[in-house]
């Protein structure tokens, strides 16, 4: 009874690492900041120019420039430190957030500027992702893995879904958007600042004396090791067709939809947003605490169908209040799949080469979504808003079922447990 008494929750356990707690600090404010975001600048955008195309427009340019340059990012992160990779990439987009906020408080903000803005965010997600995504095993030891993904999607979900959106609602509500820009940039800062406490660590790669490597050279390493395994270049691929499907109609549409077939205001869309990432919530607590699956796969594609659907669903709501319901019930499903896939990466793909594999993910994540939010806004103004969302759903669905299939797809269950050393 003692014993029980003392133990904590197995979440907590990556908090022992003083740099974790750092790097945890640091992504959940940046997370909280989007948050905000979520809610920002589709709202902006339909103050400017109350069309899905022009939110198409926004969005296809920041995807297009992570696309451009996600690849560098990933030899950054290998041949540099990461952490410092991350800061300057932080500071880039503070600055760019800030700025908008400044035009827009003043009144002088134009749909140009926000395009501008989406090109520079997109630049440092490039640089970002990679090494935020890389440096986590150097961060803590691979039995914590599975521990420190859930604490990142316990509260970066519940920052970025759940109180960012409500919390930029709010403040659009009581002060404007250019006030909840600002909030966006500072968060940037603050993160930066935390990064920057974390110990140094040295490069991932670290070329032998003499040794000379081209960044085309460590690029196309990369796609080789990809490419001689089905769970990742098939769940890459999975990537590339789905998240199109996924992403651009979320974004461009589903405020839309909020706003104009629901009628419901900015602090409604939040509240939907909030929904979901208070099921992500849940979800990754519940991960912390008993683990993966053996069958890692078959649970991390369950998952995705259930996430990939979710436009569909949300086509049937005819209220708010019912597209928070149904944003509970499937955000879950997005969340167990990426904490899935992330802690597979981490302990299945070598450190030195790491950064420039996740890199290949973000590639794949992003190729088509450009594409999706220009395409999704003219479709939906021809179509309907409605006929589009349930069209991207099931496509979604079909794709998760056939990537589910390919042969070789699970051999990882017969050869790494996710949840011990």
């Amino acid at each position: 009874m003692g014993s029980r008494g003392r133990a904590r929750p197995k979440i907590l356990a990556p908090f022992g690492v003083r740099d974790f707690t750092l790097y945890w600090t640091a992504r959940t404010v940046s997370f909280l900041g989007d948050g905000v975001m979520t809610v920002a600048l589709p709202w902006q955008v339909y103050e400017l120019s109350n069309s899905p195309t022009a939110m198409g427009l926004v969005g296809g340019l920041q995807t297009a420039a992570i696309l451009a340059f996600v690849l560098l990012g990933g030899v950054a992160s290998d041949r540099l430190e990461r952490k410092k990779v991350i800061i300057v990439a932080d500071l880039v987009r503070a600055l760019a957030a800030g700025a908008i906020g400044v035009l827009a408080t003043t009144g002088d903000l134009e749909l140009w500027h926000l395009c501008v803005m989406a090109v520079v965010f997109g630049l440092g997600q490039a640089f970002a992702g990679p090494a935020f995504g890389s440096i986590v095993p150097q961060l803590v030891p691979d039995d914590l893995l599975v521990q420190a993904n859930s604490a990142l999607f316990t509260v970066n979900p519940l920052a970025f879904l759940f109180i960012g959106p409500a919390l930029g609602g709010f403040t659009i509500a009581a002060a404007g958007t250019g006030a909840a820009f600002l909030l966006d940039a500072t968060s940037f800062v603050i993160g930066a600042l935390a990064i920057a406490l974390i110990a140094a660590r040295p490069a991932a790669r670290i070329l032998d004396e003499g040794e000379r490597r081209t960044i085309v050279e460590d690029i196309r390493e990369s796609f080789r090791y990809v490419r001689r395994r089905v769970w990742l270049w098939g769940t890459l691929t999975w990537e590339l067709l789905v998240l199109p499907l996924a992403w651009g109609p979320f974004v461009v549409l589903l405020p839309f939809f909020v706003k104009n077939e629901l009628g419901g205001d900015a602090r409604q869309l939040g509240l939907v947003l909030s929904a979901g990432g208070a099921s992500s919530v849940l979800a990754a607590l519940l991960l912390s605490q008993v683990g993966l699956p053996r069958r890692h796969i078959a649970f991390m594609y369950a998952a995705f169908a259930l996430g990939a659907v979710d436009l569909a669903i949300y086509a049937l709501t005819t209220a708010p209040w019912q597209a928070m319901v149904v944003a509970f019930v499937v955000s879950c499903g997005w969340t167990a799949g990426v904490v899935t896939w992330n802690t597979l990466v981490q302990r299945a793909v070598p450190a030195e080469i790491l950064g420039r594999v996740r890199s290949v993910d973000w590639l794949a994540a992003t190729a088509l979504v450009p594409f999706s939010f220009v395409i999704v806004g003219p479709l939906a103004d021809w179509a309907g808003v409605r006929p589009v969302m349930v069209g991207c759903g099931v496509l979604g669905l079909i794709f998760t079922v056939a990537a589910f299939f390919l042969p070789g797809m699970r051999d990882t269950e017969s050869q790494l447990s996710l949840s011990k050393s």
